[in-house]
């Protein structure tokens, strides 16, 4: 058969979420909010119905939503990680090779089942993960990952596809690319498009009949790679090993200002804990530590920015050792008498945990210390998040966390919030 992708998409990923524990929800306008319910990050179709775009600030809507009775949520993300990785799951049960490539998307690799009708196997594996995990999705069928794309996009947008859409055949390409906008394309932002559109390149046809070489000056090799992918040529295989994480970054707005240093200290404390432990499940260490905070520009307050940055003395991914460099810089940053919005934590250069560079004069016992967080590691994962803590990152509750006045419960890993069954 050759090579053939399937790239499956679950629908409104975020409201789906929401939905598998609230029938009640179906038909209705739901909303996701981002971090501090700021934005609109996730619609129902019947929210984008009535205009509700993506990246609507929930308080330019807030009239909207009351009079249309849209329902509003916080971003769950222990719920959506846990589901995410339940649709994984359920497609691995049927397809041996799949690529995840967030946590809402996979690519498949079809061309495993030869002499098999593919668009049937789609539309099983459609019907699976919405009967297994409950949440729709949509799959699009093609020789190359763009093009897979392509025909998932067109599978959520015109209902007669029934949710798959199959780019296997050049007929039907040439019939659907012109229908489908250049910046739909996977790869092509918005400087592109503007690109594209100044040479009359408008749909994905137009740019599939672009010269590789015309495509590769306006941008770069990507635009060439994307030139045959859409032409039927295969330049993306699956890529079945993460890649090596080159850093890692934890930062947030504050649900409410910081105005001392003591609350500084905790989100700083807060946010090195949570980047230790992201290199402790990905076995990378830190090389190089940046801490930032600034003030917010979007009120009357006086401005102030600023970051700092040190090296480990030794490669690390211990979280008592993160922590104390991240609220020592801090400390450097710091300044009285401003009302703070954010601050972050930034792993800027990461090796490997296995090839760690110990220091030539180390008072640490590592082996034990390290067995010591990966211990701490999985109580937090089998118990929730912030279980067991540093005792420098403060309470659970302080008033500077993430504001989520619409959280929904956590249906799926934690045990006071499974749901309850009632008999008449």
């Amino acid at each position: 058969m050759g090579e053939l992708f399937g790239l499956i998409d679950c629908n409104n990923f975020y409201v789906s979420c929401e939905r598998v524990f609230r029938p009640d929800l179906e038909g209705k306008p739901v909303i996701v909010l981002s971090n501090n319910d700021g934005c609109a990050v996730a619609r129902s179709a019947e929210a984008k119905l009535l205009g509700i775009k993506m990246g609507d600030p929930e308080f330019k809507i807030r009239d909207l939503i009351r009079r249309e009775n849209v329902r509003v949520f916080s971003s769950n993300y222990a719920l959506y990680g846990d589901l995410s990785r339940r649709v994984g799951d359920t497609l691995g049960s049927m397809v041996p090779t799949v690529e995840t490539y967030s946590i809402d998307e996979s690519f498949l690799n079809l061309g495993e089942f030869n002499g098999r009708e593919v668009e049937p196997l789609a539309r099983e594996l459609r019907d699976r993960v919405h009967r297994w995990v409950g949440i729709p999705t949509c799959v699009g069928i093609a020789p190359t990952k763009t093009l897979a794309k392509v025909a998932n996009f067109i599978a959520k947008k015109r209902p007669q596809y029934r949710g798959v859409c199959d780019l296997r055949s050049s007929r039907v390409r040439a019939e659907l690319l012109p229908t489908v906008p250049v910046e739909e394309v996977w790869g092509i932002g918005g400087a592109s498009a503007a690109k594209l559109a100044k040479i009359g390149i408008l749909t994905a046809a137009d740019l599939a009949a672009l010269k590789p070489d015309d495509a590769r000056a306006l941008m770069t090799v990507t635009g060439s790679r994307t030139v045959y992918e859409l032409r039927g040529i295969s330049c993306m295989p699956l890529e079945l090993v993460e890649p090596t994480r080159k850093g890692i970054a934890v930062t947030r707005s504050f649900g409410a200002p910081v105005t001392s240093w003591t609350a500084m200290r905790e989100a700083l404390a807060s946010y090195a804990t949570r980047a230790a432990e992201k290199m402790r499940r990905y076995k990378v260490a830190a090389d190089n530590l940046f801490v930032f905070m600034h003030t917010s520009t979007f009120n009357q307050d006086p401005f102030y920015s600023n970051g700092a940055s040190a090296r480990f003395v030794a490669t690390t991914n211990d979280t008592g050792e993160v922590v104390g460099l991240a609220v020592r810089l801090g400390e450097r940053l710091w300044r009285d008498g401003f009302r703070y919005s954010k601050c972050g934590v930034m792993i800027t250069e990461l090796l490997p945990e296995a090839v760690q560079q110990p220091a030539l004069w180390s008072e640490l016992d590592r082996e034990r210390r390290e067995w010591a967080w990966k211990a701490v590691d999985q109580l937090n994962a089998k118990l929730g998040r912030g279980t067991v803590r540093i005792l420098a990152a403060g309470p659970k509750d302080s008033a500077w966390k993430l504001r989520a006045e619409h959280l929904s419960q956590r249906w799926t890993t934690r045990w006071d919030e499974l749901p309850r069954v009632r008999s008449r």
